[in-house]
């Protein structure tokens, strides 16, 4: 897969991720958060915001969980998870 493929696959993941009417758990919530910084933040290390220093230290442990992959990476095993945990809803 070419970087525009890549691009074009992460964004579709990002929507589905997005609108996806799931509710999970919060441990599988810190993967898609860690990974889409990673995939999202060219410029170094992203720190978390917010009021919440324990939420805040959750992200940030999810966040050194993936420090080593590459933008591309991160891309990728967020389409993984994306396409591991939200399946396609159809309207009843």
């Amino acid at each position: 897969m070419n970087d525009e493929e890549l691009n074009i696959a992460f964004e579709k993941a990002y929507e589905r991720a997005c609108n996806t009417k799931i509710q999970f758990p919060p441990d599988i919530m810190l993967h898609f958060y860690a990974h889409y910084k990673q995939a999202t933040h060219a410029d170094g290390f992203y720190t978390p915001s917010g009021d919440s220093q324990l939420r805040n230290a959750f992200k940030l442990n999810a966040l050194f969980q993936v420090k080593d992959l590459s933008q591309r990476e991160a891309k990728i095993k967020y389409i993984e998870l994306v396409n591991k945990y939200i399946v396609d809803q159809v309207d009843d």
